[in-house]
Parts: C-alpha cells; sequence; structure tokens
C-alpha cells in the first residue's frame, strides 16, 4: 500500500543536490518510492513529482498531467514513469509559461521552456523508450528533469517581474488578464 511522504520544501539540500542514477532491475524499495510518489502526487494535485522532492536523491519522476483544481486547462495523459531520464534533443523554439511546484507552495513564475523535447528513458520494468514530448507535457518533463540536476523553476525564470502569489495568480486568470489566460501552469 503507498504511503504518502512529506514533500520537501524550497531550501532543503535535497532539492539543490544532483540526482544518482538508479540500478535495474528495480529493487523492492524503489518501486515502493514509485508507488508513493505518484500517491503523493495525486494527493497534492500536482501533475508531476521527481523523487529528490519526497527527499530521495535518486533520477526518477512522473509526469501525469491531467486536469485538477490547481491545473483545471490541463489535457489528461497516461502517466509515466521515468527513470534516469535524458532529453536528447530540444526545439529552439521556447514558449513562456506560468509553473508551479509542489516544493514551492503558493509560487507561481513565468518559465520559458522547449516547446517540443524528444528524451530517452526507461521505465520500471527497464524497458528504454525514446519519446517526443509537446506542450504541456514537455513542460512537466523539462521540470521535473530540473528536479534531477538541483534546479528549481524560480533558476529558469528571465525575470522575477515575472513571479506571482498563487491567489493572485487565481485571481488573474480568474479576470482573463492579459499574459495570464492563455498561460499554462506546470508541475
Amino acid at each position: 500500500m503507498a504511503v504518502l511522504r512529506q514533500i520537501a520544501l524550497l531550501g532543503n539540500p535535497v532539492l539543490r543536490t544532483p540526482a544518482k542514477a538508479v540500478a535495474f532491475p528495480l529493487s523492492d524499495e524503489v518501486r515502493a518510492l514509485i508507488e508513493d510518489m505518484a500517491a503523493t502526487m495525486r494527493e497534492a494535485d500536482g501533475v508531476g513529482i521527481a523523487a529528490p522532492q519526497v527527499h530521495q536523491s535518486l533520477a526518477i519522476f512522473i509526469v501525469a498531467p491531467r486536469p485538477n483544481p490547481r491545473y483545471p486547462d490541463a489535457v489528461e495523459q497516461p502517466p509515466i514513469v521515468a527513470i534516469n531520464p535524458e532529453i536528447l534533443e530540444r526545439s529552439p523554439e521556447k514558449v513562456a509559461g506560468w509553473e508551479g511546484c509542489l516544493s514551492i507552495p503558493g509560487l507561481r513564475g513565468e518559465v520559458p521552456r522547449h516547446r517540443r523535447i524528444l528524451a530517452r528513458y526507461r521505465d520500471p520494468r527497464g524497458a528504454e523508450v525514446v519519446r517526443e514530448f509537446e506542450g504541456f507535457a514537455a513542460r512537466v518533463f523539462q521540470h521535473e528533469d530540473d528536479h534531477l540536476r538541483g534546479v528549481v523553476f524560480l533558476d529558469r525564470m528571465e525575470s522575477l517581474r515575472g513571479l506571482a502569489c498563487e491567489r493572485e495568480y487565481a485571481r488573474r486568470v480568474a479576470e482573463g488578464s492579459p499574459g495570464v489566460v492563455n498561460a499554462r501552469p506546470s508541475s
């Protein structure tokens, strides 16, 4: 049975420590960690979560775009578990979009990300997967991949002028304020 894990908050050194590669076949402990990560992400209404966010410096994350109270406009896609991921290609085009993070509660920031990426990772069975991600799923993948390198979305912002408190962000979206209404947040 999955256990809800405590989420590491900004300032905890685990969020700034590069994650270690995971060995295959997966141990029972790593399999349990993946189940716990999924349950913790769902409970927190996230669309992605990385192992460092639950105090485990391992190269694992989950990307699970779906509509929920934090991301009402997200398009649902089947969740993927990415182990030892690597981004192979990035589109030259970047798109600014609003992101939040389970480890930085209460803040949203406008972050430029590549519109499309090609990534390679292993799934929990150990199979190698090479897959293209676009739009919101690409944004979430890049956000979670950053966590494995000790990077948070604040580090990717071009200006802190693009930072907003969650309540103000929600108010601006509800009012349809320019620069917010068409932006999509990430995990």
